[in-house]
């Protein structure tokens, strides 16, 4: 067995790992990720170490030595600690076996090889032998190396029995080809994979959606995440993934006049965001949904074409019920991403109209904090193939973010705050609380944001007791 990893296991927890290893009679093997990514040049703090015996106890050894707090996970037969920025994680070596109606495995203790043997794809069957004798050996019965020179992903056994022993295998294939491809080096998934995936996506249905949300989450934060959603649509996952997702393929024609191909056009907005987000998932969901509500919205006008009206609306209605279908968060997160589809038209509006003060205080006022990727999401949605019509709407677009930003500085109506307050309204007409608050305080925010009075008190405080007067409200004083 030749050592071919010279450098890669230079970090001293390597050597504390092996020497206790050998102190206990048991054999380590640094295993996984960690290999692969090795290989890959990435950098990757995140190390699984399997044992040949006790890995917890293995842990809990090393631990000792560093002083670092070990934590034991028994029902899963595992143990981490964290050492100068590392999070280890030992596991003995097992074998499994499944039952078809779940994914949940029955484990039993096995050898390095049963274990690389149950490991999803050969490039993260990998090892690197901790053993004092052959120190930094790769260890590779699968051909993991070979096939991470050739850009696949491979299953180590009949993609058939590993697909359908955890189906969750099946999102995994495609969050590595996603994850790892890159411009230089593109991964895909191997054509007998394809053909098992096919075969085998109804499998899905056992899966937790927990579990389902997680895999989507991490497929979002690629580099390029519309790869992973092309490749779910052509293993025909997308069904039993994000089935709204699926309804907006096709192109319908009448008259001859056909509509936008909305699914390709949402994975070119998705990939332009994560152009320039720097990493926020929850702007790529926005990215993701934001012409969810289109089919449930198509309408063909005959002499005008295919309409969309009021897809924005209908899709931030949606929202929460595809969140609460992945069993995915309803508080802040989901929120924030409904006000994006139902916002992302706004500014482009304005685009096409004249740009008033009154129009940009509205966006600002609704946008609030989030107004900043609200314009990522409206500028990453313009997918024309037609470069001078690009370049005209940016252009202008460029002008409504001026005009944005002059309102902002003179009206600081981003973090707008009524001047008027229900206590105030109660105490001045010496009402309890009733319906008619709720009139006079929207009509002085219209005003302020219809540029109507000035956002001070003063102004709105006139406003309000001019309104109260027209609804037969008097001062009490």
């Amino acid at each position: 067995m030749s050592t071919i990893t010279e450098g890669y296991l230079n970090h001293k927890i390597f050597g504390i790992v092996s020497e206790t290893a050998a102190e206990m009679g048991v054999r380590a093997f640094v295993i996984g990720g960690y290999v692969r990514d090795c290989f890959l040049g990435r950098s990757n703090d995140d190390i699984d170490i399997v044992v040949e015996g006790r890995g917890i106890e293995l842990a809990e050894a090393v631990g000792q030595k560093v002083r670092s707090k070990v934590s034991v996970f028994r029902n899963f037969g595992t143990a981490m600690l964290r050492f100068e920025g590392m999070e280890i994680e030992f596991v003995g070596a097992r074998k499994e076996s499944y039952h078809r109606e779940s994914r949940n495995p029955i484990v039993e203790d096995g050898t390095l090889e049963e274990d690389q043997l149950r490991r999803d794809f050969t490039i993260n069957a990998m090892a690197f032998s901790l053993q004092k004798e052959d120190f930094g050996a790769l260890v590779d019965p699968f051909g993991g190396i070979r096939d991470l020179a050739a850009g696949v992903i491979r299953t180590p056994r009949d993609p058939d029995e590993t697909y359908s022993d955890d189906p969750l295998r099946m999102l995994r294939a495609v969050r590595f080809a996603t994850k790892l491809s890159t411009p230089e080096h593109p991964f895909a998934i191997v054509p007998e994979s394809m053909d098992s995936i096919r075969r085998m996506a109804p499998r899905m249905e056992i899966l937790s959606r927990e579990r389902i949300a997680e895999e989507l989450n991490k497929i979002l934060l690629c580099p390029r995440p519309s790869m992973g959603f092309r490749l779910m649509d052509e293993a025909g996952m997308l069904p039993y993934v994000l089935p709204d997702l699926q309804a907006l393929k096709g192109v319908e024609t009448m008259d001859g006049k056909g509509h936008k191909e909305n699914f390709s056009h949402t994975l070119q907005v998705l990939d332009n965001v994560a152009e320039v987000d720097g990493g926020k998932l929850w702007l790529r969901w926005a990215a993701l949904l934001h012409d969810i509500g289109k089919p449930r919205s198509k309408r063909f006008a005959p002499g005008l074409g295919w309409t969309f009206h009021g897809h924005n609306v209908i899709g931030a209605k949606m929202v929460p019920g595809i969140f609460k279908s992945l069993k995915m968060t309803q508080g802040d997160e989901m929120k924030y991403v409904q006000k994006l589809v139902d916002l992302h038209l706004r500014p482009i509006a304005l685009v096409d109209e004249e740009v008033t003060d009154s129009a940009v205080r509205r966006l600002l006022f609704d946008a609030g904090n989030d107004i900043g990727d609200l314009m990522i999401l409206c500028n990453a949605d313009i997918t024309s193939k037609n470069p001078a019509k690009v370049a005209r709407i940016r252009a202008n677009f460029e002008l409504v973010k001026q005009k944005m930003s002059e309102v902002e500085q003179k009206d600081e109506i981003r973090n707008f705050k009524n001047p008027i307050d229900g206590a105030y309204v109660m105490e001045v007409f010496g009402i309890p609380p009733c319906q008619e608050i709720g009139i006079l305080k929207e009509a002085v925010k219209n005003a302020i944001l219809d540029g109507e009075i000035g956002n001070n008190f003063a102004e709105a405080d006139a406003l309000m007791r001019q309104k109260a007067a027209e609804i037969g409200l008097h001062p009490v004083k």
